[in-house]
């Protein structure tokens, strides 16, 4: 059973989207999009930097249009279940036929822009703990007044608050956990720092029309399949305040009977975790379109 999966923020890396305007017919759907939400994809993943595209209201669309774009060169495929980390939530959703691209694309544009909002109300960002035992590093990060925002197994839990919370978590490491790797995101994304941007969302998503999924959808709150587009759009809403649990979404996979795990493009961080998480699943993450013919093989093969 194949499941296929979406990258959430901090995947991107500068130029990443410039071997896929290879493909026929990729800038000109890029170009469209960007048209529709005010904002150049095509420049965004080919010729800005690391630091242009670490912005939140870039960040997003740019990941999500990736996603899609490298979904879409797949072909026709009918995979077991589907999940996004993050912001790869709405790449899923779309995957799954709740949205249209274009809606996808407009969502996650003014998700963005309602996070950045948000994280700049107070500095704010994230570090990834390496090791350790998850309950001990939980309890410590909440003494330091952090959040957990991130608890995607395979020993990694993602702190999340203010400068100073995160500094004094660099000094202060819970014990056995082996490092701490502060993020290159621009806020403390799915804490409570983010509560502001959830209202923007539900006014950006009171005229969507969602469908409901086409193929298992898994959510991010608590690793359940999610049966309604409805409810699935309530959770893409209500996530951007709430932490991630990539963990549970795994154990899931596992209880669907997951034999091979598709990473779209940038692929390589949730291929990671799975790799250590879920052995014995074949694992691929599509970063470059030289990908392809071994992502169909792999679909062919577990599908």
């Amino acid at each position: 059973m194949l499941v296929l999966v979406a990258p959430g923020q901090g995947a991107q890396t500068p130029g990443f989207l410039t071997p896929w305007l290879d493909l026929p017919g990729v800038e000109d759907r890029l170009r469209a999009w960007s048209d529709a939400i005010g904002l150049d994809l095509v420049h965004y993943g080919t010729n800005a930097d690391a630091d242009e595209i670490r912005d939140t209201a870039i960040a997003q669309p740019l990941l999500v249009a990736a996603g899609l774009v490298s979904g879409a060169a797949l072909g026709d495929i009918a995979p077991g279940a589907v999940a996004g980390h993050s912001v790869g939530e709405i790449t899923a959703a779309a995957f799954a036929g709740v949205l249209d691209d274009t809606d996808a694309l407009a969502l996650v544009r003014r998700r963005g822009l309602a996070m950045a909002e948000a994280a700049a109300i107070t500095q704010t960002g994230m570090s990834a703990l390496l090791g350790g035992d998850p309950d001990v590093s939980v309890a410590h990060l909440e003494k330091l007044g952090l959040t957990p925002a991130n608890i995607n197994g395979a020993g990694q839990i993602v702190a999340a608050g203010t400068m100073e919370q995160l500094a004094a978590l660099a000094e202060d490491k819970p014990e056995g956990v082996r490092k701490v790797v502060a993020l290159k995101v621009a806020g403390a994304f799915h804490t409570h720092h983010m509560a502001p941007a959830v209202s923007a969302l539900e006014a950006a998503t009171a005229e969507l029309a969602p469908a409901d999924p086409r193929f298992v959808y898994v959510s991010n709150k608590d690793g359940q399949r999610v049966a309604t587009g409805g409810e699935i759009v309530k959770r893409l809403v209500g996530q951007v305040a709430n932490p991630v649990r990539w963990d549970l979404c795994m154990e899931t996979f596992q209880e669907l009977g997951v034999t091979a795990l598709l990473e779209v493009c940038p692929g390589g961080t949730l291929t990671g975790l799975a790799k250590r998480a879920l052995p014995g699943v074949k694992t691929l993450a599509l970063k470059t379109p030289d990908d392809l013919d071994a992502a169909r093989e792999l679909i062919a093969e577990h599908s």
